[in-house]
């Protein structure tokens, strides 16, 4: 009895995922366009981040040894 109530608890909640295109609520509209688009974009174009949000990694390594200049402003500390 106990895996039969298992088995429809997890058909039940494997179900309530919403795979269909988004769409706003009854009554409502999308924002308006942003400042200087041509059309207002799409609500799946709205939950994609832009290349800004995910800018890329750089791991360039440190080619040569320099020097580093005096710090004028390195004091010993007071005692």
């Amino acid at each position: 009895m106990r895996t039969v109530i298992l088995i429809l608890a997890a058909a039940t909640l494997a179900a309530c995922g919403n795979r269909g295109e988004l769409k706003p609520e009854a009554g409502s509209s999308l924002p308006p366009a942003p400042y200087g688009a041509v059309a207002t974009p799409k609500a799946g174009e709205l939950m994609t981040p832009p290349p800004q949000t995910r800018p890329t990694r750089s791991d360039e390594v440190l080619r040569s040894s320099e020097e580093r200049r005096s710090d004028e402003f390195e004091l010993p500390p007071q005692t």
